[in-house]
């Protein structure tokens, strides 16, 4: 059965229903592979430090990290995926992330993996089937760009948007890519889950379908 997260960002930890439901979702815990998404710096070991800290807080442990960034080699990248458990899309930028997936081949191979797939902002955002590359989603042109996610499912998500003071402008931006596919666009201490055809909402999450927008509610499953 296929599980994925597509989270917002926790600045202060997961919430209890979260680290409730990954626990419960989260069985297998051989191999933990995590995305960067800032593969072209020379980062150190503090990256994912923060995603990572979120599954060490709900008690879930595993018996190998790995980290792809462009630093290991395609082959060996393509090769964790494969045996991992859980892959992790980190949080950072959401187009060096996707150039990655794209140049590395990992998109195919998430799609088919049997892992937990999860992502936290700029990785939910990539997990989507397409997304929008606008002033929100760290874009400094003026014109916007349809993107191509993983395609996990088919919807988009757009992480780290401050809804509640631009949600005129946010819907208006969203308006074009809602009316070709539903649109789900979360901020902070938030959460969706999908779990085989059951889709739960944790935290504030807003619906865009055909230009319009509505609040779900918490735990809506649709």
């Amino acid at each position: 059965m296929k599980i994925h997260y597509y989270l917002g960002w926790f600045n202060d930890g997961l919430t209890e229903k979260l680290v409730r439901l990954l626990q419960e979702d989260i069985t297998d815990r051989k191999s933990l592979v995590m995305i960067s998404g800032n593969p072209s710096l020379d980062e150190d070991d503090g990256v994912g430090r923060t995603e990572r800290s979120w599954l060490d807080q709900a008690d879930i442990v595993f018996d190998e990290y790995h980290l792809i960034d462009e630093r290991i080699q395609k082959e060996e990248a393509q090769k964790i995926i494969q045996h991992a458990s859980v892959i992790f899309l980190l949080g950072g930028n959401p187009i060096e992330q996707n150039g990655l997936l794209m140049e590395y081949d990992l998109s195919d191979l998430i799609r088919k993996s049997s892992a937990v797939v999860m992502g936290a902002s700029a990785g939910a955002i990539n997990m989507s089937a397409k997304w929008l590359f606008c002033k929100y989603t760290g874009n400094k042109g003026e014109t916007s760009e349809i993107c191509d996610g993983i395609g996990l499912d088919d919807f988009s998500v757009l992480s780290h948007f401050d809804l509640e003071n631009n949600i005129a402008q946010i819907k208006d931006e969203l308006s074009s890519l809602s009316e070709e596919m539903n649109v789900y666009a979360s901020n902070k201490d938030c959460a969706v889950r999908v779990k085989g055809d059951t889709i739960d909402i944790l935290g504030d999450v807003f619906f865009i379908s055909n230009a319009e927008i509505q609040k779900l509610d918490e735990m809506h499953s649709l």
